[in-house]
């Protein structure tokens, strides 16, 4: 394992006794997910290199004027290994759908949902992890989750009134003074090595975001105790245990949710971010809170919050147990006075999300008569059709954040405000297997070129007039 002691600050205790951790559990453990990393990098270089000889002045789309006023939809433009949309099939990860993730992940023992960690080891590498590989990064993250007490003191000082979203940002901004990658870059540690600090810094910064997360749950919303972290449990059980849930189902949730909500391909708002602010080499922890604020919009990760209050507010109008026409005529309403249906539609997709239907399974197993789910199935039959009536909304099926939120409330967990902080610890797993592939493969920085309006029109006049 590749750690020089000279890019370390004698300062930093608590990170430098992090690395001797990582040392000796990965001297103990051969074939480690570094390891592996360490493997595939050159071949994937070497793959890559080729590809561009071969192809590097293939053209691979058109963009249109319409592309550039709506906020480059559809533009080819970024390169992320971890997933891919489809608009008609849903994600994939590394090839696989979700019900194949599902299947073929490892998972805990007496668990039927998969692990996270067997999700980023697949991200990461693409190939599926064994049930002793997933096991192991559990061990390593929990190894690796104390956080400094002077974070422990920021997140402390936060007002109660300040968004767990800000403060989630504030911490991880907080704990870039642990960063192995910025102390490694003011050495001077060679651009080949970039990728072994920023993939420290990635396991170190997934494995402490539970503890940020619980601490600002229990600030905010409890006695502001925090259980620690089980050296025994998996990732998700540990994130539940803080957060004072001991349901097994709720545990389940946590490793469903988290793996559904890890990566939606490198063009959605959080991921590009992350892309975008570390292709300045700007270190994991910064990269990511950069994520974290771009989540934090409406737009993105918050819209689970607005969907579930959208759903009371719904309820609070039509009653416990509504006709189909009651529901119907509020949502015409809701259309004629200009509003949207929140949950429901997709900048990419164009059929019911697959995160969507991952979550509806596990509430048809383990709550089907929570009066909230009942409700929200009777919207997935009735909203498609409004839509569709309606004739404005090109996606007129459910997204993922159609359904988060009520099976949040199931089991007590009623804070709506917190609900995108979820969003944020599992979508780490996806910003940060690409991050790692980010550097190991070299990527430069990020820079776009952008058009004024009058510089548009002329080069649609110019190209116009060729074509003449």
């Amino acid at each position: 394992m590749f750690v020089p002691r000279t890019v370390l600050s004698r300062s930093a205790k608590a990170s430098a006794a992090t690395f001797q951790a990582a040392r000796a559990f990965a001297t103990a453990k051969p074939k480690s997910l570094r390891d592996r990393l360490t493997e595939l990098i050159p071949e994937k270089q070497e793959e890559i290199k080729k590809f561009r000889a071969e192809n590097g002045d293939k053209v691979i789309g058109n963009v249109t004027v319409d592309m550039l006023y709506g906020g480059m939809r559809g533009i080819k433009g970024l390169l992320w290994e971890g997933s891919v949309l489809d608009a008609e099939e849903g994600i994939r990860f590394r090839g696989k759908t979700i019900p194949e993730c599902q299947a073929q992940l490892p998972k805990a023992k007496g668990g039927e949902e998969p692990l996270p960690e067997g999700l980023f080891y697949l991200l990461v590498t693409g190939e599926v992890p064994t049930q002793a590989q997933v096991e192991a990064i559990s061990a390593e993250w929990a190894a690796r989750s104390a956080i400094p007490a002077y974070v422990e003191e920021v997140i402390d000082r936060c007002p109660n009134t300040l968004h767990p979203m800000s403060q989630l940002s504030v911490a991880i901004n907080a704990l870039q003074g642990e960063s192995a990658f910025a102390k490694a870059y003011a050495q001077g540690v060679p651009k080949t090595q970039y990728w072994q600090y920023v993939y420290e810094d990635s396991m170190d910064l997934i494995a402490k975001l539970p503890v940020v997360a619980a601490r600002i749950y229990r600030n905010v919303y409890k006695d502001g105790k925090v259980a620690p972290v089980d050296m025994a449990k998996d990732w998700s059980a540990n994130l539940a245990h803080m957060l004072g849930y001991t349901d097994p189902q709720f545990v389940e949730l946590m490793r469903l949710y988290m793996v559904i909500h890890s990566d939606h391909e490198g063009g959605n708002v959080s991921a590009h971010t992350s892309h975008l602010v570390g292709s300045a080499l700007s270190d994991p922890y910064l990269s990511f809170a950069a994520a974290v604020n771009g989540l934090a919009g409406p737009l993105h990760g918050l819209a689970n919050q607005e969907v579930l209050r959208f759903t009371l507010k719904m309820k609070d109008a039509v009653g416990e147990n509504p006709t189909d026409q009651q529901i119907k005529d509020y949502l015409w309403s809701l259309l004629k006075s200009g509003q949207v249906v929140p949950g429901y539609g997709h900048a990419v997709l164009r059929k019911t999300d697959p995160r969507y239907m991952s979550q509806r399974e596990f509430a048809l197993k383990h709550l089907p008569n929570d009066p909230m789910f009942k409700l929200t199935s009777q919207m997935y039959n009735i909203v498609p059709g409004v839509l569709t009536e309606h004739g404005k909304t090109k996606n007129p099926w459910p997204n993922v954040d159609a359904h988060s939120g009520v099976l949040l409330q199931h089991f007590g967990f009623v804070e709506q405000d917190y609900y995108t902080v979820l969003f944020a610890v599992s979508r780490a797993l996806g910003c940060m297997s690409g991050l790692i592939w980010s550097r190991a493969l070299g990527l430069p920085i990020e820079r776009p070129k952008s058009m004024s309006t009058e510089a548009l029109k002329q080069l649609v006049a110019q190209q116009t007039a060729k074509k003449q």
